[in-house]
């Protein structure tokens, strides 16, 4: 068998360990695949076991060299780190050239969030359709800014996860990880409104987002729909559902949430993930001092 061969045999068991035993997301499964692979071909004439840290090293030059950005290639890192693991934790390989790899310095980079008048606006200005249609685009809007799901927890979410009578909602996060979170009065009618009009559509379906032809959503589907009516609102370069549990988060800490409710609420798996909203509120505190304080 090639090297060729045996490498992309090798990261076909790897996708499936990712998939099966880790449970990991589709996307996740998928980038890591095209990062891991990008990193083979550059190395497709060595053996597996006698690849070096060196080559990684080259590898990392080259895709600088294309103009992929440090946080880019910090992605492909953590990916190709993450195969030699599994390689040396299964005895594949003695050692992991990729232990003493460390990642590219980047520009902290704060997350993107709507304007609280801006997302006003997309509730009480812009017009929905009395229709399926109109109701499914405004409730993917407000369930993923009213609670800070991701995309793929949208695409996954069963009309058995609402609990109208506790005012909750039951989301299914990453590694198959369950939450509660609440749902507000308005959201469950735009929810039980909706519902009327999707039981016209599909019967025997238990998603709850669908298609026009009562098919599951898909992912792609539901950036389109955030993308087109956050147009309406917002002049950010970047339109996209992550931006609604941006600014969901951030709407929440500046309104007084505490962090590690707001932790919960998202289901980041430890705190830091959840800390780069505190500095969202601290510009927006700077800013205040500046306009505010009399010795400006």
């Amino acid at each position: 068998m090639s090297n060729n061969s045996l490498h992309k045999e090798l990261l076909q068991k790897f996708l499936n360990y990712l998939e099966f035993e880790k449970r990991s997301s589709k996307h996740t499964v998928i980038s890591y695949s095209n990062d891991i692979l990008n990193f083979l071909q550059s190395v497709e004439t060595i053996d597996i076991d006698k690849i070096q840290d060196s080559d990684i090293r080259v590898w990392i030059v080259s895709l600088s060299e294309n103009n992929h950005s440090p946080r880019s290639i910090n992605r492909k890192i953590t990916a190709v780190r993450s195969f030699f693991v599994y390689l040396q934790k299964f005895d594949i390989i003695q050692k992991n050239p990729a232990a003493k790899i460390h990642a590219l310095k980047t520009k902290k980079r704060l997350p993107l969030f709507i304007e609280k008048k801006n997302m006003s606006n997309l509730f009480n200005e812009v017009v929905f359709e009395d229709n399926f249609v109109g109701l499914r685009d405004k409730l993917i809007l407000d369930l993923l800014y009213s609670t800070g799901m991701r995309r793929a927890e949208l695409v996954s979410l069963q009309i058995s996860s609402f609990d109208f009578g506790n005012k909750t909602v039951k989301i299914l996060g990453k590694r198959n990880k369950e939450r509660i979170v609440p749902i507000v009065p308005e959201l469950i009618s735009c929810i039980q409104k909706y519902l009327q009009e999707r039981a016209k559509i599909a019967q025997s379906n238990t998603y709850v987002i669908l298609t026009e032809k009562g098919a599951p959503a898909y992912e792609q589907m539901i950036y389109r729909i955030v993308k087109k009516y956050l147009g309406q609102v917002t002049t950010l370069d970047k339109k996209s559902p992550h931006i609604l549990r941006h600014t969901c988060a951030t709407h929440l800490l500046n309104n007084g949430a505490d962090l590690h409710d707001i932790k919960e609420l998202l289901g980041h798996a430890n705190l830091s993930a959840t800390q780069i909203y505190t500095h969202n509120s601290f510009e927006k505190l700077k800013d205040i001092y500046k306009q505010s304080h009399p010795r400006n």
